[in-house]
C-alpha cells in the first residue's frame, strides 16, 4: 500500500510539473498571438506611412521636372520669337531694297545711275538679310527630356519587405562559464534568398533555480546587452546565486529585429551563504553582506578599559573567556570578547570560495571556517582545534598572523585589502590569498572530519564578504604549487 502511494505521488507530482509547464506554454503562445495581432497593425501603418512617403517624392520629382521642361519650352519659345522679330525687319529692309533696285534700273542719266546703283551696293553690304543666319537657332526636339522610368518601375515593382532575421543559433560548445563571467557564441543561420545584413544583436540572460528553461521563462525579468557587433559577448561581474542563468540572443538588420533563439541554459554553481544573524555577537550589525561592530558599552571597548569597569562593577562585568570557554548553555549568540558571526551555510564536501573586504575604519578583523557546534559562546576563532583563520590587526601596530589551536604564524606581507577564502573540503586544504596582488599568504593542511562554516570576527569598523563567486582560475596555481612535499611540510608547522 505505500509502496503504490509513494508511486502516485511521484505520478502526481510528474503531472504538476507537466501542468505547470503547459500553463507557461498557452501564456507563452497567448502573449505572442496578442503580440503579433498589435505588431501587424503596427507594421501596416508603417506601411502606408512609407507609401505615402513615396508617392510624396514622387509628386515632388515630377513638379520638379516639370518646371524644368517648362523653363527649357520658354527659353527656346524666346530664341525663336527673336528670330522670327529680327527676320521680319531683315525681310521688309530686303524688300525695299529690292524695289529700289529695280526702279534704279530704269533710270537713263549715267550719273544719277551711278550714284544709285552706289546707294545700293552699300545697302546690300549692310542689310541685315545679309547678316543674320536663315536657320532657326533652337529645334523643336525635347528628345533629351524624355521620360523614362523604366529603371524605377523595375525596382518598384521589386518593392518588398526587408526579411526579418532568422533566430541565431547559440553554440553551446563555444560557450564557457569561467571567473563569475559567461562568454556566449552563437551562429547566424540566413535564409537562402538572404535576411539583409546583420547590423547587431541583443542578448537577454536571467537567473533561475530551473534547467527547464521553458518553465524559467515563464516569470523571468530579462537583463538586456544590446547593440553587439560580433558573434558573440561576455557577461561579467556576475553574482552566482542560482543554479542556472538562462541567455538569448536576435539579430537586428537595417529594418527590424528577428526572433530570439532557442534559450539555453548555463549552469552556474557556486558557494552562497548569508550571515547566521542568530549566532551574531550583540554589538554586531548584520546589514547584507556587511558586519558593522556598534559598541553598546564602553566606547571603544579597549580591553583596558572593560578590566577597569570590572574592577569598579562586577555585577556587570564580562564572564572571562578562559572560565566559560566552550559551555554554551543552550545559546547561540557569540558574547564577551568574541565578536563573531557564523555563515549560515555549510561546506561539506567540494572546493568554494569567497573574498572578504575591510571597510573604513577597522581595527581587528579574522576570517575562516570551523566546525559550527564546536564553538562556545566566547570562543574566538583560531584558538581551538576546530576552528581555522587568518588575523589582521591595526590597532596600536600592523600585524597579519594565521591562527589554529591557540597557534599564530606571523605572515611578513602588508595587510590586504581583498582576501580570497578557498576551501578544499574533501583534500582538508584553505587558502587565504591578496587577491589584488595574487600571492598567498597561508595554507591550512588537515583533515576536516565536520562540516564547516565560514566564521568571521570584527572588531571597530566593518567588513563585506562577497559569495556566489566560483573558485578563480588563478587558485589552480596555488593548488597545484602547494601540494607538493615542501608545501605539506611547510602548511604543518602550524
Amino acid at each position: 500500500m505505500d509502496t503504490q502511494k509513494e508511486a502516485l505521488r511521484r505520478i502526481i507530482n510528474t503531472l504538476a510539473s507537466k501542468n505547470e509547464e503547459l500553463q507557461h506554454f498557452l501564456d507563452s503562445v497567448d502573449s505572442t498571438r496578442r503580440g503579433l495581432q498589435e505588431e501587424s497593425c503596427k507594421v501596416i501603418s508603417e506601411l502606408e506611412a512609407e507609401l505615402e512617403k513615396l508617392s510624396s517624392a514622387l509628386e515632388e520629382r515630377g513638379a520638379l521636372l516639370h518646371d524644368i521642361i517648362k523653363g527649357e519650352k520658354q527659353r527656346k519659345e524666346a530664341e525663336l520669337q527673336r528670330q522670327l522679330s529680327e527676320g521680319k525687319v531683315a525681310l521688309l529692309s530686303c524688300q525695299e531694297l529690292l524695289e529700289f533696285a529695280n526702279q534704279t534700273l530704269t533710270i537713263t542719266n549715267e550719273d544719277e545711275f551711278l550714284t544709285a546703283a552706289k546707294q545700293i551696293k552699300e545697302r546690300v553690304t549692310m542689310a541685315p538679310a545679309f547678316r543674320m543666319t536663315t536657320r532657326p537657332m533652337v529645334s523643336e526636339n525635347m528628345s533629351h527630356f524624355t521620360v523614362d522610368f523604366s529603371v524605377e518601375k523595375a525596382g518598384l515593382q521589386r518593392l518588398n519587405f526587408l526579411p526579418v532575421p532568422r533566430a541565431p543559433e547559440i553554440n553551446v560548445s563555444g560557450c564557457v562559464v569561467r571567473d563569475n563571467s559567461i562568454t556566449v557564441a552563437w551562429r547566424q543561420i540566413n535564409e537562402p534568398d538572404g535576411d539583409g545584413p546583420i547590423e547587431r544583436y541583443d542578448l537577454e540572460y536571467h537567473k533561475t533555480n530551473h534547467s527547464n528553461s521553458l518553465r524559467a521563462m515563464g516569470d523571468a525579468c530579462w537583463e538586456k546587452i544590446c547593440d553587439i557587433t560580433d558573434t558573440q559577448v561576455t557577461i561579467s561581474g556576475l553574482k552566482f546565486d542560482s543554479l542556472f542563468v538562462i541567455v538569448r540572443v536576435r539579430a537586428r538588420n537595417k529594418a527590424a529585429a528577428g526572433d530570439f533563439s532557442e534559450p539555453v541554459a548555463m549552469e552556474t554553481r557556486a558557494f552562497t551563504f548569508g550571515f547566521d544573524a542568530a549566532t551574531a555577537h550583540a554589538e554586531l550589525k548584520i546589514q547584507g553582506d556587511t558586519v558593522t561592530w556598534e559598541p553598546q558599552g564602553v566606547k571603544g571597548h579597549d580591553a583596558r578599559l572593560r578590566g577597569k569597569e570590572n574592577k569598579s562593577s562586577s555585577r556587570n562585568a564580562t564572564p572571562s573567556p578562559n572560565k566559560t570557554a566552550g559551555s554554551r548553555g543552550g545559546r547561540e549568540r557569540f558574547a564577551g570578547e568574541s565578536y563573531t558571526v557564523l555563515g549560515d551555510q555549510e561546506v561539506s564536501g567540494g572546493c568554494h570560495y569567497w573574498e572578504l573586504r575591510p571597510l573604513a575604519d577597522w581595527k581587528s578583523l579574522s576570517v575562516g571556517v570551523a566546525y559550527r557546534g564546536s564553538l562556545g559562546r566566547f570562543d574566538q576563532l583560531g584558538r581551538s582545534a576546530t576552528s581555522w583563520c587568518l588575523y589582521a590587526s591595526q590597532w596600536l601596530q600592523s600585524l597579519l598572523a594565521a591562527k589554529h589551536n591557540n597557534r599564530a604564524k606571523a605572515l611578513d606581507w602588508p595587510l590586504p585589502q581583498r582576501i580570497g577564502v578557498y576551501c578544499d573540503h574533501d583534500n582538508g586544504e584553505l587558502m587565504f590569498v591578496d587577491v589584488d596582488q595574487l600571492h598567498l599568504l597561508h595554507v591550512f593542511k588537515t583533515k576536516f572530519l565536520q562540516p564547516l562554516v565560514p566564521a568571521f570576527t570584527v572588531w571597530c569598523g566593518g567588513i563585506s564578504v562577497a559569495t556566489g563567486l566560483q573558485v578563480p582560475s588563478f587558485m589552480g596555481n596555488f593548488v597545484s604549487t602547494n601540494r607538493s612535499p615542501a608545501a605539506d611540510q611547510s602548511a604543518a608547522s602550524l
